[in-house]
């Protein structure tokens, strides 16, 4: 992609409206504007890490051998008279009327959508165990919408559903979407620690939620130190071992870490006081274990081999998709703009041509811009007849891992320069070597 002729309409200063870090580099940055409170459009750079990261999130999803699918944004309100949350969900539930007179509401959420699903089309136990998941958007009427896509009204959310025919099963699919979510985070550049959380409306026990440590989060959380030093690498997952799934979230849940609505002072305080750690955390995610909740109540039962009818188990378990990157500029960034990691930066690299209109730097430009293409890679190259100081303020500000910059000068040594978005630090090398450098930063992302 050519700079002059894409759609970035970067802002010089702060937003007034814009509190926090992540609203103020993503109005800055030209990725989103805002509808209405709340509500955004999602301009290009912004729509483009939107899908890389939800792309992310299918992948992950069906390595465990999740399927997606898609529901409708708006329900009938008859489905959660059934399951006695219509009136319980309070005023963040957009509800509304059709034409007919029939009660609608547009969904903040699906339990009630895929048990109707399920029922509708399972009977038998041999058809278990069965998970669903779509990545769709959502809507809650927050009181004051603030922090941009951070604690907006419509969101972009992953919500996963698992009927099991035991609870023994169901805890296996709870345990293996953390393991999926822990991997889906990683590849993103988060550390995001599952924290015991409160069931909120969604109910059930079990639950955690995956936090990112940030100063600017909504929810103080209480951790032991050591949960950070944890990672899950590329270590190889049977998502169909249930003995490995529960070491891995044994190994990532037993060390004492929870958000305020769960915190527990004297637990707290058993873990050594050079280990104990107080924060504010960014919610990026939350698993739920509920039993037969729903399938009790919406009479989502099978036939078990006994020949007994009997409600499955369930759960849901979903990750703030469009969240995401406002946690991930919070967590990644400096005072010049946003740092992404490589895993879901927009474009591989930047291609900075100092002169424009020089015969020699223009061609060196091309042929970078070629040569990454052909690699599979997607640069960008800032093609526009604008000052260096003002290019290199725009390549800040968007945060692409690496650029390269283009100069007559440097060309008559034979070399350009490449430079680290999160060091800062350059190198000069021939052209050829910036390619092959480029190229071996992302061969094993």
């Amino acid at each position: 992609m050519r700079l002059s002729r894409y759609f970035l309409p970067v802002l010089k200063e702060n937003p007034a409206e814009a509190a926090i870090v992540s609203h103020r580099y993503m109005l800055r940055a030209g990725m989103i504007k805002q509808a209405s409170a709340g509500i955004y459009s999602w301009l290009p750079l912004g729509f483009k890490i939107l899908r890389k990261l939800e792309n992310i999130v299918h992948e992950e999803q069906q390595k465990a051998g999740h399927m997606p699918m898609l529901m409708p944004t708006v329900q009938s309100a008859d489905l959660w008279r059934e399951s006695g949350r219509y009136d319980d969900y309070g005023d963040e539930m957009l509800r509304l009327t059709d034409r007919h007179g029939r009660d609608m509401l547009y969904g903040p959420t699906n339990e009630e959508q895929i048990t109707d699903t399920f029922r509708s089309h399972v009977n038998s136990y041999k058809d278990l165990p069965l998970t669903m998941y779509q990545i769709q958007w959502k809507f809650r009427d927050e009181r004051r919408p603030r922090f941009g896509v951070m604690r907006g009204r419509e969101f972009l959310m992953k919500d996963g559903y698992n009927f099991d025919l035991t609870k023994e099963d169901a805890l296996h699919a709870y345990n293996r979407h953390l393991v999926t979510y822990l991997r889906t985070y990683e590849r993103m550049g988060l550390q995001a620690i599952p924290m015991r959380a409160d069931g909120g409306p969604i109910g059930g026990d079990y639950t955690h939620e995956f936090l990112v440590l940030a100063e600017t989060g909504e929810s103080e959380v209480f951790y032991d130190s050591e949960v950070t030093d944890i990672k899950l690498g590329q270590r190889d997952v049977d998502f169909d071992d249930k003995a490995q799934c529960q070491a891995i979230l044994e190994e990532f849940t037993t060390r004492y870490a929870r958000t305020d609505e769960t915190h527990d002072e004297a637990i707290f305080n058993e873990v050594p006081e050079e280990r104990r750690r107080s924060a504010r955390g960014i919610e990026v995610g939350q698993i739920f274990y509920f039993g037969t909740k729903y399938s009790e109540s919406m009479g989502a039962k099978v036939v078990d081999e006994n020949q007994n009818q009997v409600p499955v188990h369930m759960g849901s378990h979903g990750i703030g998709v469009s969240r995401l990157l406002g946690a991930i500029i919070e967590a990644s960034h400096d005072d010049k703009g946003i740092i992404w990691p490589e895993g879901v930066t927009p474009f591989h690299c930047g291609i900075v041509n100092l002169k424009q209109g020089d015969d020699e730097a223009d061609a060196a430009c091309e042929d970078l811009y070629a040569a990454l293409t052909k690699a599979g890679l997607e640069p960008l190259y800032d093609d526009r007849k604008e000052r260096a100081g003002g290019k290199f303020a725009t390549m800040d500000l968007i945060g692409l891992p690496w650029r390269i910059t283009v100069g007559p000068r440097g060309l008559k040594n034979g070399v350009v320069e490449v430079t680290s978005r999160k060091t800062g630090e350059s190198e000069e090398m021939t052209p050829e070597a910036a390619i092959n450098k480029i190229i071996a930063i992302y061969a094993n992302l």
